[in-house]
């Protein structure tokens, strides 16, 4: 009898499920797939919640369109027809206590040579924007900084904390101070890399590489799901035909060979097996035993393969016994926490509210959320009840403290907030918190090479592969896209094990 592949998924987040969908299409229905999470549910930072009887995203909340990966898995699931997009809806910054439309002409927030940042820098910086173009620029190729510190020499502090502090940390939840240029720019990076004569002259360049300053970009950038990111996990979960485990820790991983005894457990998962079939037998082919559950009943499971797809600390404890470099490379990637507070209105209650898509706040603005979402305004699905629905996000890298408190005290932060920008007095008829400790990976200086190191080392290990935002990118369709890489290498070395 042909034996068939066993691969384990550690992690059941939008990683972990994608790389389970793509396992499922290569090794095809025979292969026995399980995945493993230890929350009590599948998603990970994809999580939908009812707010005032409609779904609502309390995670990630929108992907990048022009970024094919996640459009196509769609397609693949057969539920393009839940893509959606945001209305025309503009957006605006909070800067210097007043509130201006969203600057044009920068690449995320490094100003261009057609950047508009009337009425959100002084007068002083704006002239030092102006001139920053003459200055001399010296760039070793290759190299990385902070974005913060190279902005701020460049052309001072508010194009940092008005400007590109607000947009990047809408993205990981963390200060340009402590993120590292070649991850979170590349554009830029690139440009400077090409010979670029100052920053101004790299984002325009980089704009011009997308078609953003010609004006040539076609179509939405962003896109949503119609039903809330639930929609996509359940379809991707019966997708995966996998044997599916919530609220289970994975303690340890060994390789086979170095594992000792029988594979612990009761027997009623199938991926338990011995070669014959013999419940809970050792098996003698190598590969893999993870340890699951609390040293007070352990239980082994032995597979042939397995996907990491988990937080750099999961995977620094994970890897440390297997990889040490890969497990030492992982340590280097902070986390940053954060908190997302959802309330609705009656639509009679806001009148007054602004009809724009939502205000980003700069990082010097005395103000407890990062940004704020008319979430109604911007995704007309959320508002087909007549509820106005409103979205905010609390806590940077290194603001850890600001989020100690209760659930209570965000909602009434983030209300005296929306007191402040929007003219918002009334009682919600509903709010939501959702807290993300160690939420989002931090791109710092040399971030790039840090992954570089992981990734060698672990594709240099057989049938091991690592997946999800701690690699090359923080998005939705970034981390589809390690899933699948993920999946085809392991795909490529594990289809017939020889077993006996």
């Amino acid at each position: 009898m042909t034996p068939v592949p066993r691969v384990a998924v550690v992690g059941g987040g939008i990683s972990g499920l994608a790389a389970t969908h793509r396992l499922r299409t290569r090794l095809g229905p025979s292969a026995e797939i399980v995945v493993l999470e230890q929350r009590d549910r599948l998603g990970g930072v994809l999580h939908t919640v009812d707010l005032a009887g409609t779904p609502f995203d309390v995670g990630a909340e929108a992907f990048l369109v022009r970024r094919p990966e996640f459009t196509d898995l769609l397609s693949e699931l057969g539920r393009s027809d839940a893509l959606t997009h945001p209305t025309a809806a503009t957006a605006t910054i909070r800067a210097g206590g007043r509130t201006v439309g969203l600057p044009r002409g920068t690449l995320m927030g490094v100003p261009g040579p057609d950047a508009a940042l009337d009425g959100v820098l002084s007068p002083g910086d704006l002239a030092r924007v102006a001139a920053e173009p003459s200055r001399p620029l010296t760039w070793e190729p290759g190299s990385d900084v902070a974005l913060g510190a190279l902005l701020r020499e460049r052309f001072g502090p508010e194009i940092v904390d008005r400007v590109a502090d607000p947009l990047l940390g809408g993205v990981y939840a963390g200060r340009v101070d402590a993120l590292g240029l070649r991850a979170t720019a590349p554009a830029l990076a690139a440009a400077l890399d090409a010979g670029a004569g100052s920053l101004t002259e790299a984002a325009g360049a980089g704009m011009a590489e997308s078609g953003q300053r010609a004006g040539t970009l076609a179509g939405p950038v962003f896109g949503a799901v119609r039903g809330g990111y639930r929609e996509l996990i359940a379809a991707l979960a019966a997708a995966g035909g996998a044997t599916v485990r919530t609220g289970v820790t994975v303690r340890s991983l060994h390789r086979r060979s170095a594992a000792r005894g029988p594979a612990a457990g009761n027997g009623s998962e199938g991926h338990l097996r011995g070669p014959r079939g013999d419940e809970g037998a050792p098996r003698d082919t190598g590969g893999w035993r993870l340890e699951l559950g609390p040293a007070s009943r352990p239980e082994a499971l032995d597979v042939d393969a397995v996907v990491l797809a988990v937080p750099a600390p999961a995977a620094r404890r994970l890897l440390e016994p297997v990889v040490p470099a890969a497990s030492a490379a992982a340590g280097r990637i902070d986390l940053a926490s954060s908190a997302v507070v959802g309330l609705a209105y009656r639509a009679a209650d806001v009148a007054d509210m602004p009809g724009t898509s939502g205000c980003l706040i700069a990082a010097d603005e005395p103000l407890s959320a990062k940004g704020v979402t008319h979430a109604s305004t911007k995704w007309a699905h959320l508002g087909a009840d007549g509820l106005v629905r409103i979205r905010a996000s609390v806590g940077r890298f290194g603001e850890e403290a600001s989020l100690q408190v209760d659930d209570a005290e965000l909602v009434a932060r983030v209300r005296a907030d929306l007191r402040e920008l929007d003219g918002i007095a009334a009682e919600p008829v509903a709010s939501v918190v959702q807290r993300w400790g160690g939420g989002l990976p931090q791109y710092g200086v040399g971030h790039d090479a840090t992954v570089a190191t992981l990734e060698d080392a672990v594709a240099g290990v057989p049938g091991l592969a690592i997946a999800g935002a701690m690699l090359h990118g923080v998005g939705v369709p970034a981390c589809v896209g390690t899933a699948r890489a993920a999946a085809d290498r392991l795909a490529a070395g594990v289809a017939l094990p020889a077993r006996g």
